[in-house]
């Protein structure tokens, strides 16, 4: 029952993190800042976990760890309706256009006209301006997800102790395996949450979404990220319950079948109380760091995850921002596929992967090596993804000339020729539509266009100086398609992906159960909380922060806010983009084998700290194997009752 508890805590606090790494781009375009400040914010929530992470994974053994697990649930609830807080206290949305509210067939200012001046707001002091569109709003999602982190500490260390002091050896790793299968379902529901919210306009119900200019997949579009938080709310202190009824400890896993298994264990608890009160609370904590930063295998393994977990958040954290800008879709449309191909392969992968380890009761030093090799097949294959390209959509001024057939420019002081300068149009205002020769241009007064008909996302623009095609030379809103060859390249990155992510779960498991066996069992926990402090102080925080910062670098044109201020970007060089992105985690995971290949070599040399001695299990199980081999029928044998006694006396 604590493990079904257990498994729907990992499923309630991947559910809140997958969500919230799925909104960052709708984060980014809802507040207008750049990407280095949206990786600080979803960096916070490691830097709530690691206010407590070791104080929580030491003295929490020492407490009521369900309870403690309980409450951690509730404060993960409470972080994320205090993300969802800016919606209900700052205005409606207004996303960057030149095409005002109040336009019509009638009022054309939007166009190509001469001697005209075009101002984003002309009517409002600039000071005012500031105070209505509060920009600083974000800090509420920052602290939200500071709250958050809090909350998720106890979970992972306290939950996996409580399994792992209470449950034999044999069956931990098929429980490991159920409860990173249930980590992987909540990102399940998350991704599909997430598809669901960004479908939907922020302000819907709010506004006329006739009214709109903009499509899903236009990059000023904002999808209604704060209905996602508050369900996640809503489930964490819904999970949150049960904990709360469960006992400080547990009989040992097979002491059931034993007549005073449940006195031996209360004995076994009210030992451990008067020790721990002869020997005080803190006396251990030192020695258990100096025997764990002695620990070889343990320090290594530190590290792999270090370097191994900086690629993976900036994979994951900005894979949507990566398919959106690569492949020209949709947000909702990028998390769904993300959801359907990469998940449940990992779900599969890992549950088969536990039940393997079960089954075949593979040794510590086996594991090291299938960990070892599969992960190295996993990242080989993944260079695949250089290849599965698609370019950026041709622009006018940005990365073509006016002249489609002149080489790239990626020059934002070029937005304007002959056949605009006439106009008066403001050069910096994203406002995007794809003409008939299927060059795209910043805007339809930038297109030279002069007649407008039809509203919202149906208007159509006539006579565009700018466009040199046959025909009426027009236009409609938004970015030109990159077409059905970029969507099929799409589909065979996903497949790719699929593939990759069963690689990856089979060596997860393994690996997972060398780092747990190579440290004593009272030390696992403050062990575990340790791993997961180093994780978040050199890879949680950090990373998606400077990856953030190198993303920006890659923009070849900046949004305009209300008031004139930058926003976040609209357009970026996407080929620096797709170097950057895959280039830093194929670096980084690359660093991490050699590590590994050590651990390796040292679990066939030496014995492991931890419940399981490789070569003292191999040369009982060839006993066994002999002894078995002898008595073909253990039943009819008088020397031994059943297979129990056989098992002892050997």
């Amino acid at each position: 029952v604590f493990l079904m508890a257990l498994t729907c805590a990992y499923v309630s606090k991947s559910l809140s993190g997958t969500f919230m790494s799925s909104m960052l781009t709708q984060i980014e375009r809802q507040f207008g800042i750049p990407t280095a400040i949206v990786g600080f914010i979803n960096g916070s929530f490691e830097i709530g976990n690691l206010l407590l992470i070791i104080f929580v994974s030491y003295f929490g053994m020492k407490l009521h760890r369900p309870i403690v697990i309980g409450v951690g649930c509730a404060v993960m609830g409470l972080g994320c309706f205090i993300i969802s807080l800016p919606h209900f206290l700052m205005g409606r949305y207004e996303y960057e256009t030149t095409i005002l509210p109040t336009s019509n067939l009638s009022s054309n200012s939007f166009l190509c006209m001469e001697n005209q001046t075009q101002t984003l707001n002309p009517a409002q002091d600039p000071a005012e301006c500031v105070k209505e569109v509060k920009s600083l709003m974000w800090i509420y999602v920052l602290v939200g997800n500071i709250i958050r982190g809090i909350g998720e500490t106890p979970i992972m260390p306290l939950g996996v102790s409580y399994i792992e002091n209470f449950a034999k050896s044999e069956n931990s790793p098929l429980y490991i395996g159920i409860l990173e299968t249930g980590k992987m379902i909540g990102p399940i529901f998350g991704l599909l949450l997430g598809s669901f919210c960004a479908s939907i306009y922020v302000d819907t119900g709010s506004v006329n979404t006739d009214d709109l200019t903009i499509t899903p997949t236009d990059i000023r579009w904002v999808g209604a990220w704060w209905i996602g938080f508050l369900v996640c709310a809503g489930v964490n202190i819904l999970i949150s319950i049960p904990f709360f009824f469960f006992p400080k400890t547990l009989p040992k896993e097979g002491l059931q079948e034993n007549v005073d298994g449940t006195e031996n264990a209360k004995e076994e608890k009210h030992r451990e109380k008067a020790k721990e009160e002869k020997r005080g609370i803190t006396k251990d904590f030192f020695p258990f760091l100096k025997s764990l930063s002695c620990n070889p295998i343990y320090m290594l393994f530190t590290l792999i995850s270090v370097l191994q977990v900086n690629a993976f958040n900036i994979y994951f954290s900005f894979l949507p921002k990566y398919l959106e800008n690569q492949y020209g879709k949709s947000t909702a449309e990028v998390i769904f596929l993300m959801g359907v191909y990469n998940l449940p392969a990992i779900c599969i992968g890992y549950l088969i992967a536990g039940f393997m380890m079960k089954k075949f009761k593979i040794t510590v030093k086996t594991a090291a090596f299938l960990a070892f090799c599969l992960s190295l097949s996993e990242y080989s294959f993944g260079f695949c993804n250089f290849l599965i390209t698609c370019d950026n959509v041709p622009v006018a001024g940005l990365t073509n000339s006016y002249e489609r057939d002149q080489k790239p420019l990626y020059l934002e002081n070029n937005v304007l020729a002959d056949c605009n300068t006439r106009c008066s149009c403001l050069t910096k205002t994203w406002d995007p539509v794809c003409g008939d020769n299927g060059l795209a241009y910043m805007s339809a007064c930038l297109a030279g266009c002069e007649k407008s008909v039809g509203t919202g996302t149906n208007m159509v623009f006539h006579n565009c100086s700018c466009i040199q095609s046959p025909g009426n030379s027009s236009a409609v809103l938004g970015l030109c398609n990159k077409g059905p060859e970029c969507t099929n390249k799409l589909q065979y990155l996903l497949i790719l992906s699929g593939f990759l992510s069963i690689l990856y779960s089979f060596a997860a498991i393994p690996g997972y159960m060398v780092f747990l066996r190579c440290v004593e069992s009272e030390e696992k926990s403050l062990g575990i909380g340790i791993h997961a402090f180093c994780i978040r102080v050199f890879a949680g925080i950090p990373a998606p922060i400077y990856f953030g910062a190198l993303i920006d670098r890659t923009c070849l044109h900046w949004g305009t806010q209300k008031c004139g201020a930058p926003g976040a970007c609209r357009m970026y060089d996407i080929n620096s983009f797709r170097r950057i992105y895959l280039g830093m985690s194929a670096a980084l995971r690359g660093s991490s084998y050699l590590p590994a290949f050590v651990i390796v070599i040292l679990t066939r040399k030496f014995s492991l700290p931890g419940k399981i001695n490789s070569s003292e299990m191999e040369i009982a199980e060839m006993k066994l194997t002999e002894k078995e081999s002898q008595c073909t029928d253990v039943h009819r044998n008088p020397k031994f009752k059943n297979d129990g006694e056989l098992k002892t006396k050997l």
